[in-house]
């Protein structure tokens, strides 16, 4: 029921921020949020294998099939997975600024514990050379059609220094084996950075000696529009501070009565530091209560009580702060794809 509330239209599906609301730090995996462009490939595990090839390896490819990769020295991760273009809606709803693209709320987002073994291990056991720079993961996804034009199956450039730092080849999610829409047998999850580095039913990977493109580090995942040059900005990596309540908008409170308003925030640039809130659209701030982990990677969760005194409409805000010292600005930059949405988002509701 609730991914069929929830469909955008496009193989995707946002997680609802109300039912995170007592769940506890993970979202579980039926409620995480899905994306595919192309749709969800049927894929035989004992047949499947990964290729490792290209001028960044020291012999001929190399192939691992699934046991090989699940024998191999292993990690569990917990880490946040989050679309670039989540948040999208508020450009529109809170900005008047058109854009384009999947007409995400703020749900576009999940955290769970991944569990792999490090990209680092895979690509030393098939000879990585010291002067390597690039890796292209490609999916084994359809070929992604748009106004006629066949980008190809998915892929996306990765700097050596990157994958030899955090990134996880996985086969578990939350504990189990990773569901199909969730890149059965095997996925990157590359750590902080935008959801499309994170390429699911992962097929092959190239890796090279100089830098490596794709449609989706030049035509897509670009900053485009005024203040940008024509190619777009640099291709996007690390994504901004963000906030949400763990409530409906348009909520109706009790007057007189305290409330707990319960939320998460997360940062790609490190661990939450604090987290502010105002219930009377930015006019005044105050701390709330951190609770459970506060760690790179994931997100934090945070507690307000509050006692509405007056009835009528109203606006809730929450902004965190990282470890960097990087604070939710009160709007986003616009692009015209919508991306990277780092604003605060207002929170409408209704006392009683």
């Amino acid at each position: 029921m609730l991914r069929e509330e929830l469909r955008k239209g496009d193989g995707a599906w946002e997680m609802n921020w109300e039912d995170m609301r007592g769940v506890g730090h993970l979202t579980p995996t039926e409620h995480f949020f899905v994306h595919s462009h192309t749709g969800v490939p049927e894929i035989d595990v004992d047949s499947w294998t990964l290729t490792l090839h290209g001028d960044g390896l020291r012999g001929d490819p190399v192939t691992f099939d699934y046991p090989t990769l699940r024998e191999m020295p292993s990690r569990t991760v917990t880490a946040f997975l989050e679309c670039a273009g989540n948040g999208r809606t508020l450009y529109t709803s809170q900005q008047n600024q058109r854009v384009s693209g999947t007409p995400w709320g703020l749900g576009a987002i999940g955290v769970a514990e991944w569990t792999g073994t490090p990209l680092s291990l895979v690509l030393e056991r098939a000879g990585l050379r010291d002067d390597a720079v690039d890796l292209l993961p490609r999916g084994l996804d359809p070929a992604y059609v748009e106004a006629g034009v066949d980008y190809g199956r998915m892929r996306r450039p990765l700097p050596v220094a990157k994958a030899m730092k955090d990134v996880l080849v996985v086969w578990e999610m939350n504990g189990a084996p990773l569901t199909p829409a969730h890149g059965f047998p095997i996925r990157l999850i590359v750590p902080d950075w935008v959801g499309v580095a994170s390429i699911k039913w992962l097929g092959d990977i190239e890796v090279s000696t100089s830098p490596l493109h794709s449609p989706w580090n030049t035509d897509f995942y670009r900053l485009f529009g005024l203040g940008f040059p024509p190619e777009g900005s640099a291709p996007l990596t690390t994504m901004p501070v963000k906030s949400a309540f763990e409530l409906a908008p348009g909520a109706r409170l009790p007057r007189g009565e305290e409330v707990l308003l319960t939320g998460r925030s997360w940062s790609g640039n490190g661990a939450i530091r604090s987290v502010e809130i105002s219930t009377d659209n930015g006019q005044g701030w105050t701390p709330a209560h951190l609770v459970g982990p506060r760690l790179p990677h994931t997100w934090s969760q945070w507690q307000f009580p509050w006692r509405p005194t007056t009835r009528g409409p109203a606006t809730l805000m929450a902004r965190a702060t990282d470890t960097t010292g990087v604070t939710e600005p009160l709007g986003s930059p616009y692009n015209n794809k919508g991306y990277l949405w780092s604003g605060v988002v207002r929170h409408p509701i209704t006392i009683t």
